[in-house]
């Protein structure tokens, strides 16, 4: 049985990923998901930021005993395992990515983090504000600015820059949707190019959110994946 972790993506949490994982189960995978500090009402750490989490990311594997899992991450839930690997290869296997955004440019930030100011969003998008408090309770506002400043935190840093891309040497499948509107097709190719194992996907008729996932066509082809030596 092969073991699978499922990373959630920037104001997310491990319940966005529920029906992939329980669909996962359902083709025998064994499927761990756990929610990144300050997400999904588990408490901040001193950090909030790439490095931070991947240090999450490879403590909940340690913790759990899990050996060399494949991960599945969902937006910056890929960036943070591409991050990892960067530092310590042998802890995971494969990597897939599903709509991770790799261009950090200062004006993908400025265009970003102006979506990202709470009264805004309570004035004209209060749903969302809602549903913000529902997955992570009071302090959604303080995510939203923490967010904000990891976003300006990797433009500085550019933590997945072309170099450092070139010495990964797990394999890993980098994709997104056709209708995604947050990343480009140029980005993924970009890094894709830099990486030295990789393969690439696009999901039809997808957008950004992973509740526009078609999760039997997305579980067809990470099957595929995994199971290539």
């Amino acid at each position: 049985m092969q073991t699978l972790i499922l990373t959630h993506g920037a104001l997310g949490f491990k319940g966005d990923l529920e029906n992939l994982k329980n669909a996962l189960i359902n083709e025998g995978f064994e499927v761990h998901t756990f929610s990144f500090s300050g997400h999904g009402k588990q408490d901040f750490e001193n950090e909030f930021n790439i490095p931070q989490f991947s240090l999450e990311l490879e403590n909940f594997i340690a913790k759990n005993n899990i050996i060399q899992p494949s991960v599945i991450g969902y937006s910056m839930g890929g960036y943070v395992a591409l991050n990892l690997v960067l530092k310590n290869n042998s802890v995971i296997n494969k990597i897939i990515t599903l709509g991770t955004k790799f261009n950090w440019s200062k004006e993908t930030v400025e265009k970003e983090t102006r979506m990202l100011v709470p009264e805004t969003i309570l004035e004209k998008v209060p749903v969302f504000a809602k549903n913000l408090q529902t997955k992570h309770g009071t302090t959604w506002t303080e995510l939203l600015k923490r967010t904000a400043n990891l976003m300006r935190d990797i433009s500085i840093k550019n933590y997945l820059n072309s170099e450092s891309l070139k010495t990964i040497q797990n394999k890993v499948l980098l994709g997104l949707g056709d209708k995604d509107q947050m990343v480009s097709i140029e980005e993924t190719v970009n890094v894709y190019k830099a990486l030295s194992n990789a393969n690439m996907y696009m999901l039809p008729a997808t957008k950004h959110p992973v509740e526009s996932l078609n999760i039997a066509v997305f579980i067809t082809m990470v099957k595929e994946f995994l199971k290539e030596g």
